[in-house]
């Protein structure tokens, strides 16, 4: 049975996500909680046998900026992805009411994703905590009348706490992308006999007129479609960018093809991860 490391408690988002993803393929896993995404990385290279979920990005939130920095810096590889639709409830004791609730607790991400939920509770202080699940966990162990917490259904019901409303996204096409990472090792037998679609990259260009132009029109001249790209400054070097970079291809000969006609134009290139791309159907 694998183990896979999570950012947050049980109950949360990265939970779900990787259960999802396993359960696919006919695996039972256990979840080794993690503070920190820092720490999911550590935990994986701590223990070769060991996998780890991280989020890289939301429908409504964008692309969580560090993350890309933390996988880069860390020699892991990228072996597949997870879409999971991100469905919030509001949780708090039972017998409380919405009237009775005076704070909501949540990480930012989820509380930026019920804005205007929480804005037409005006009398309602907002507080930011290191996760959905924990903030769940933390008022069903301190038994905190007047609380609530988004979180997951899933959360809710595992600590014991009533779902006072559900459904309380913005935007109900709320989609949450993450990244499954191992090391080489065991990344090559999780992916060996399984068809790869799709890429993560990452490189740097010369500050120079067209020059990132010039690798898309390379891509697209071996039928490689970008599905997303992701600039990030490079401290210390003023004006220069790392791109991250998401690649799908039929053909996975032409994509190498259009990988070593774009290395000599590009430096510090680096291909993160090679595996199967989710299929809208599976969300």
């Amino acid at each position: 049975m694998k183990t896979v490391a999570i950012q947050g408690g049980a109950g949360a988002y990265h939970e779900i996500a990787a259960r999802a993803y396993f359960k696919s393929r006919g695996e039972e896993i256990e979840i080794l909680p993690c503070a920190r995404f820092k720490d999911v990385i550590t935990e994986v290279k701590r223990v070769p046998g060991r996998v780890g979920i991280m989020a890289i990005e939301n429908t409504i939130a964008g692309s969580l900026l560090q993350n890309h920095e933390l996988i880069r810096a860390s020699d892991l590889v990228v072996v597949g992805e997870q879409k999971t639709r991100v469905t919030h409830c509001l949780a708090a004791l039972p017998g409380q009411s919405l009237d009775d609730i005076v704070e909501v607790h949540s990480h930012p991400i989820a509380l930026m994703q019920c804005a205007d939920y929480l804005d037409a509770l005006t009398r309602v202080k907002v507080v930011e905590e290191e996760d959905t699940a924990l903030s769940a966990r933390f008022i069903a162990e301190h038994r905190l009348a007047g609380h609530a917490a988004i979180c997951s259904r899933h959360a809710a019901t595992l600590y014991g706490l009533d779902a006072l409303d559900e459904g309380i996204e913005t935007n109900k096409r709320n989609f949450t992308r993450f990244l499954l990472l191992a090391n080489r090792e065991m990344a090559a037998a999780m992916t060996r006999g399984e068809g790869t679609s799709k890429a993560s990259i990452v490189f740097t260009l010369p500050h120079a007129e067209g020059s990132l132009s010039r690798v898309l029109t390379i891509f697209s001249f071996y039928d490689v479609n970008l599905t997303k790209i992701q600039s990030l400054p490079i401290i210390g070097r003023a004006w220069e960018y790392l791109f991250y970079v998401d690649l799908t291809f039929k053909d996975p000969v032409k994509y190498r093809q259009g990988v070593d006609a774009t290395r000599p134009l590009t430096s510090e290139f680096k291909i993160l991860g090679e595996y199967a791309a989710c299929h809208e159907d599976a969300i």
